[in-house]
């Protein structure tokens, strides 16, 4: 078998050889979904495509991810390799292709969406929403609020041109590849005094650079949140708004995430314009966004970078669908496939968080959930082995954490104890948190 033959899925859904010939499993009238990614974040988009009757393609790097016996046909292609994609999915018919939770994938389901002529966002949204750096420069042109960043290359290293090209910004700095997720490769560096050298905190980050640039922004205090969206023929609409956790400095690592947001309805109300606008700059027009943003005790608004797909966490798959009754996953699947989005809450709306597991601590804590509160429980997943002495591996980005867990309650309150204590807390920012998850939805 060659090695990007499509291989036998384990529900006997296949693809015999390379020619495209199908089996009598196969139905020649159940539409064709390419899912780009075959990991344990993609499997929510699998199956629901799945019971939505389609037949789905999976592709990825072969090396054992759920995805790869849960789709229908898997094809062992890198998702890095785009133009094997594209042929692929012209062979096979392709009626739709789509992601969740990375921004990688996305270059090759915006390349089959215009290759195939199918829905999806244009080439230009893709480049300018997978790169900070460009990201950067369209929020300047479009009177975006972003943060004051200076694009650094290598060669900026090799010349001794770095201390010039930043003599302008001002400390605290945040150090980030131009093109990574997942809280890959970021530094925060508080002064020019900081044990770890700027020099440093930049070629961490080109090593973790897939184009090889990086991003150095001044800092933007405070608290998280992101947006998470989805748009039909150009147009927005919120679903939800997620307070975000995460490790703090140097690396920001995220830690849970809760829905709903707890934000006061005035400042709720200009997050969705802020989110708006800022998806029109970047020319987003179809399926899901996540939008990530700070907002500062005075109530300013920075946004700090946006994915034109799903956010990852759970955040997209599970707590969405929990906490405002809408069927997000669901909703990718239609606009993939050229349909308008089903937005209508299916189900009453409940508070919902994910927590990551970082070390032994957190793993007693969810075995406490698990015997106190069974009832919270909707998901839980182990990510990394643990040995029989109970020794865990030092979690250094989103990709190293150890698992984590749903929840969900009809109150917040209920969900608090089982999440970490917020990073900091902004006395004039007004909040509500009583607010329910619907007062956020903007249809």
């Amino acid at each position: 078998m060659s090695a990007h033959e499509p291989k036998v899925a384990a529900n006997g859904c296949v693809l015999t050889g390379g020619d495209g010939h199908r089996t009598p499993a196969m139905n020649p009238n159940r539409p064709k979904l390419a899912v780009i990614g075959a990991s344990h974040f993609q499997m929510p988009l699998i199956t629901k495509a799945q019971d939505m009757g389609c037949e789905v393609h999976a592709f990825a790097w072969e090396c054992g991810d759920p995805g790869e016996s849960a789709a229908d046909v898997f094809h062992p292609v890198s998702i890095t390799e785009v133009d094997k994609i594209v042929d692929e999915c012209k062979r096979v018919g392709i009626d739709g292709v789509c992601t969740i939770a990375s921004d990688l994938a996305t270059v090759a389901v915006c390349s089959v969406a215009d290759a195939l002529g199918l829905t999806g966002n244009s080439l230009d949204c893709m480049r300018v929403s997978t790169n900070k750096r460009l990201m950067r420069a369209a929020f300047a042109r479009g009177g975006d609020p972003s943060p004051k960043s200076v694009a650094i290359g290598r060669d900026a290293l090799d010349d001794g041109r770095l201390e010039n090209m930043l003599a302008d910004m001002h400390y605290p700095l945040i150090v980030k590849p131009a093109d990574r997720s997942g809280s890959r490769g970021i530094t925060k560096l508080e002064s020019p005094g900081d044990p770890t050298s700027l020099e440093a905190a930049v070629r961490t980050a080109i090593e973790q650079s897939f184009c090889g640039q990086v991003l150095v922004e001044e800092f933007v205090e405070g608290e998280e949140y992101s947006v998470e969206g989805m748009s039909w023929q150009g147009k927005h609409h919120i679903l939800a708004i997620t307070h975000k956790f995460t490790t703090g400095a140097p690396h920001f690592i995220e830690t849970a995430h809760l829905q709903p947001s707890g934000l006061a309805p005035e400042v709720i109300a200009r997050v969705q314009s802020v989110t708006k606008h800022a998806l029109d700059t970047l020319g987003v027009e179809a399926g899901a966004s996540h939008s990530e943003l700070k907002i500062s005790a005075d109530g300013s608004i920075r946004i700090i970078e946006i994915g034109a797909r799903m956010g990852g966490d759970c955040i997209g798959s599970h707590l969405v669908e929990l906490s405002c009754g809408i069927d997000y996953v669901g909703a990718v699947v239609d606009v993939a496939l050229g349909r308008a989005p089903n937005l209508t809450p299916t189900h009453t709306p409940a508070a919902a968080a994910s927590r990551f597991l970082f070390e032994q601590e957190d793993l007693a804590l969810f075995e406490r959930l698990r015997a106190q509160r069974p009832d919270l429980l909707r998901y839980s997943l182990m990510t990394a082995e643990i040995d029989e002495s109970g020794c865990v591996a030092k979690v250094t980005d989103s990709s190293t954490r150890l698992g984590h867990f749903v929840i969900a309650a009809s109150e917040v309150d209920d969900l608090l104890p089982w999440l970490p204590a917020p990073e900091a807390s902004f006395e004039g920012l007004p909040r509500d948190a009583g607010a329910s998850q619907t007062d956020e939805v903007a249809l």
